[in-house]
This record gives structure tokens, C-alpha cells and sequence, in this order.
């Protein structure tokens, strides 16, 4: 279902998905995709596309940044983060960015619903209790995204909200997470 979702998604978003790889490509320097390493099922890593959000050199820049983190975990968050270019903080705030996580979705990298894949580095700090979240096919959407998003800063709380995922998964509760991501996306709480 997932594959077939995914696949009729991005052609039907095929037009916007160009006029926004050309609105990045005009904003700033750089490819309009960033792809990058996250780790899915059982800590396979696999290729994650988005759409770029951020300067070009925004890895490097990041470790001058550390410091004003604002969550508690692995995770980097910042709200007023400087790397991020003027299309990018448009489509981080509308999830756009998110977008061609779809091609994954069709690859079988991910599902539309599950808790985040993270990155080598974050899941290099997990506690024991955290890996049990890459026991599933990590998703575009979950439980914790739709209970807050972001605005959310604790990492325990996001990995707390993931397990309850886990542990209560059926296609019932999966329906209504893609149903309430909607307005949890159109309202932009939370996403920055």
C-alpha cells in the first residue's frame, strides 16, 4: 500500500516538485536535493532525500553551532538556525522539504508511517532503550510528529512516543497519523 500511496503521490506533486527544485536552485548555490546517510530498519543506513534547505556548507557550519542546541538527546535542533536559506525556511516550515522522502517510500527504504530514521552520528549516542525504535521501517510521519512535532524538547519523549507506536501498530492507528499529519503540517507547529 505504502509503495503504490507513495508512487501516485509524486506524480500527481510531480509539477510542484519542479517549481520547488527550481525555487531552490535560484535562491542559492547547490543541488536542489540533499541527499544524505540515515539508518532505517535494524540499522541499515540508506540514502535519505530532501529537498535543501540549508546552505551549502551547512555541515561544517554546524559545529560552531553545537552549543545553542536546543534539545535534550542526539538531536540538533535551532530555531533561528542561520544555515537555513529563505526557500528552505518556507519549506521546513510547510514540510515541502520532506517531500522527496516519497522516492524512498517507493524504494522501500521507508514507510509513510514509523518514528524518524536518524543519523549514524545520533544513533552513535543512543541509549540501549533508543534502538528499539529501528526495530520498524522507519516512516515520513509518526505518532510523536503529530503530538507536538518539535516543539517537543526532549529526545526521550520523542523515542517514549515512538515505542507506544511500535507497540501499539495497526493499519487503524496508521490511518490516522497520514490523517492528522494534514493539519499538523498546515498549521506548522512546531516546524522549524
Amino acid at each position: 500500500m505504502d509503495i503504490v500511496l507513495a508512487g501516485s503521490t509524486l506524480l500527481v506533486l510531480l509539477p510542484l516538485l519542479l517549481l520547488i527544485a527550481l525555487a531552490i536552485r535560484l535562491d542559492s548555490t547547490g543541488p536542489a536535493l540533499y541527499p544524505h546517510t540515515r539508518l532505517g530498519r535494524r540499522g541499515r543506513p540508506f540514502t535519505m532525500y530532501k529537498f535543501r534547505s540549508m546552505c551549502p556548507d551547512a555541515e561544517h557550519l554546524k559545529k560552531h553551532l553545537q552549543h545553542l542546541n536546543t534539545l535534550k538527546g542526539p538531536v540538533f535542533k535551532l530555531p533561528d538556525d542561520p544555515r537555513i536559506t529563505r526557500i528552505g525556511r518556507l519549506l521546513r516550515r510547510t514540510s515541502l522539504d520532506e517531500l522527496p522522502q516519497l522516492l524512498n517510500v517507493v524504494r522501500g527504504d521507508m514507510s509513510l508511517v514509523g518514528p524518524r530514521p536518524p543519523l549514524p552520528a545520533e544513533a552513535a549516542t543512543y541509549a540501549t532503550w533508543h534502538w528499539r525504535r529501528m526495530d520498524v521501517i522507519p516512516g515520513l510521519t509518526g505518532l510523536w510528529q503529530i503530538s507536538g512535532r518539535a516543539s517537543e524538547p526532549d529526545f526521550d519523549r520523542w523515542v517514549a512516543w515512538d515505542l507506544r507506536y511500535i507497540d501499539e501498530w495497526s493499519l487503524g492507528l496508521d490511518l490516522r497519523i497520514m490523517l492528522y499529519t494534514i493539519p499538523a503540517v498546515l498549521r506548522g507547529h512546531g516546524a522549524y
